[in-house]
């Protein structure tokens, strides 16, 4: 892929999730931040743009696997891969991180208040996601498939019309998982911190890793796609 300053990071990503790493590692958000620019993304991080485009030029210097070429996956396959891995994951993984997220908050609360702040953003995330994944696979889904299979007017207009919905609520879910990150310093444990706590910053840092890649698979791949069927 030939990009420039200008390109959105997000289609940087959908041409070759091996980038993904590299965005992670600056702390940039390519899924619900996918459309700023390349320049922009960097200079809000206080990050030379000529040194990260070569980095990024690395990580793609050889050709891409089969596996991670998202973007040229069949939308309903793309469908299944996302209900298979990351709902799945998700679905698991929050009622731990309600627990943990409370647990936390009701024993360290009193030095630590911004865990309190944490378990309330944690339990807003957990119910609008479980709504979010079942409009998924009851509705989005499943009228992607029959658009694939038949195209028609009723499943476009229900198409877009989630498409436009679920955009927000995944800016929502974005931007509460990288609040948690900041008042955590990045998921750093402090030295009182017990082995609930150590397993509670873990999970939540392994949940804000998946619904990166789970949100960039939908918002820059599938959503574009499916809105233009």
């Amino acid at each position: 892929m030939q990009f420039t300053h200008e390109t959105p990071i997000g289609e940087i990503v959908a041409f070759d999730f091996r980038t993904a790493s590299v965005f992670t590692e600056a702390g940039i958000d390519f899924c619900c931040g996918g459309k700023k620019s390349l320049i922009e993304s960097c200079e809000e991080k206080n990050i030379d743009v000529e040194t990260f485009t070569t980095g990024l030029q690395e990580v793609t210097s050889t050709p891409i696997s089969a596996s991670q070429n998202f973007k040229e996956w069949n939308l309903d396959f793309l469908c299944d891969y996302i209900v298979n891995t990351h709902h799945k994951f998700v679905l698991k993984t929050l009622p731990e991180l309600v627990f943990y997220t409370d647990k936390i908050a009701s024993v360290h609360g009193e030095n630590h208040p911004e865990l309190k702040e944490i378990a309330g953003l944690f339990t807003q995330i957990n119910e609008e996601l479980r709504q979010h994944l079942q409009h998924e696979e009851e509705d989005l889904f499943p009228a992607v498939k029959r658009m694939l299979a038949n195209p028609n007017e009723s499943d476009r207009a229900i198409i877009r019309s989630e498409i436009d919905r679920m955009t927000g609520e995944h800016d929502f879910a974005g931007g509460a998982m990288d609040t948690i990150n900041q008042i955590t310093n990045g998921y750093e444990v402090p030295a009182d911190g017990c082995n609930t706590y150590q397993v509670a910053f873990r999970l939540l840092h392994e949940f804000e890793d998946d619904l990166h890649v789970h949100v960039h698979l939908e918002n820059n791949i599938l959503f574009p796609k499916a809105y233009n069927l």
